[in-house]
């Protein structure tokens, strides 16, 4: 009689650990900025207004971390991605549209709250929308795969969307906590005209995220090989910017981001007369993360 051994059963592939770590301290992240801006930690508003703005960016830099652990220990994959998705959604759809919310009623900028509600909303929406076009997006053929992923964005990244909103509080701020000097004159009315700005922002950001405006990849073409005058006449203005305004430079760099391509193509298509570019394959998701450099 022969004897059959049994073969152990293969033993099903566990969630990589690293990057998952760094993905859901993304989503703590977004979660500390709502706990923040809604006064829960009991610091004074400006205070804790500011904190929330920046652990959306610190969740931003775990963001980034995560895919490039991923791919560096070859453990990328589906759960990845979709995990990596749900948190975006905290930390760079719900989080920023609540600390919008909370600096308006903050510093009281005499816009209805139902307005205030709906640019909220929409953004919530954006975010959500955006997250899960980036997820169902076919990848381009592979002729194109090398092409196509040098182009950049489809739409406004939600990080970058976040940033836009986050900024606004670390600006208005950041330089009171440093100096403990309270704004005064044309300083208080010029923060007090930021602030009623921000909503009109974030409904703005909301529709850029849903637009098939073209957004580079300014890390990758920071890393990429050869001269680059554009991208060198975009650092010389963005080293300008912070030398100029230091308190403002965050905002003014991260709404030219957001802005300027669609400003730019509305110039050629409707006052130059030239045609929109054709229809490409957006860049696909890259498990477990796709922002950073994603959605």
């Amino acid at each position: 009689m022969k004897l059959k051994l049994r073969g152990r059963r293969p033993r099903p592939k566990a969630f990589a650990v690293l990057p998952t770590l760094l993905t859901l301290a993304n989503a703590v992240c977004g979660f500390g900025a709502i706990a923040f801006a809604s006064g829960w930690a009991g610091y004074e508003p400006a205070t804790a207004l500011f904190a929330a703005g920046c652990l959306i960016f610190l969740g931003m830099l775990f963001d980034g971390l995560d895919g490039a652990a991923a791919r560096w220990a070859g453990q990328t994959s589906k759960f990845g991605a979709e995990l990596d998705s749900l948190c975006d959604a905290i930390t760079f759809g719900a989080a920023p549209a609540f600390l919008m919310l909370e600096l308006a009623k903050f510093e009281q900028v005499g816009i209805p709250p139902r307005l205030l509600f709906v640019a909220a909303a929409l953004y919530v929406v954006g975010a959500v929308l955006r997250l899960a076009r980036f997820n169902v997006e076919p990848p381009p053929p592979p002729e194109l795969a090398a092409e196509e992923k040098a182009k950049g964005f489809t739409g406004l990244p939600s990080p970058a969307a976040a940033s836009v909103v986050a900024s606004f509080p670390i600006a208005l701020f950041g330089p009171q906590l440093v100096s403990d000097v309270e704004p005064s004159g044309a300083a208080a009315q010029m923060d007090l005209w930021a602030a009623r700005l921000l909503p009109l922002v974030t409904f703005g950001v909301a529709l850029l995220m849903v637009s098939r405006v073209r957004y580079a990849h300014l890390f990758k073409q920071l890393l990429r090989r050869g001269r680059n005058r554009k991208l060198l006449l975009v650092v010389v203005f963005a080293l300008a910017v912070v030398m100029a305004v230091p308190r403002v430079a965050v905002p003014i760099l991260v709404c030219w981001y957001a802005f300027a391509p669609p400003a730019v193509a509305g110039w050629n298509r409707y006052l130059r007369g030239q045609p929109p570019a054709p229809a490409t394959f957006p860049r696909p998701a890259t498990p477990p993360t796709g922002t950073g450099d994603g959605p």
